[in-house]
């Protein structure tokens, strides 16, 4: 059973690309909460007042919100948008 060596070149990549997950896994629940505190006048502006804040409150929080946004993707908003007004 001889082994085979890895160039020097796949071994680094092996090691970078290590770092730079652990680093992105780290980096994401709480990334995704600036995003949210960013677009928070968006969704209250489509939701309303006490449906924006809910549903940016439960998008916050870093695994609530990633839970939520992926059942989100096949079932549709938990909370629906409001109905636009004519003017």
């Amino acid at each position: 059973m001889a082994m085979e060596k890895k160039s020097l070149k796949r071994k680094v990549l092996h090691a970078g690309g290590w770092q730079v997950a652990k680093r992105a896994a780290k980096m994401l629940p709480f990334g995704g909460t600036a995003v949210v505190l960013f677009l928070v006048g968006s969704d209250i502006k489509n939701k309303g007042i006490v449906g924006g804040l809910a549903n940016s409150g439960m998008d916050a929080i870093p695994f609530v919100g990633l839970a939520k946004n992926a059942i989100e993707l096949f079932r549709g908003d938990f909370i629906a948008d409001k109905e636009p007004t004519k003017r």
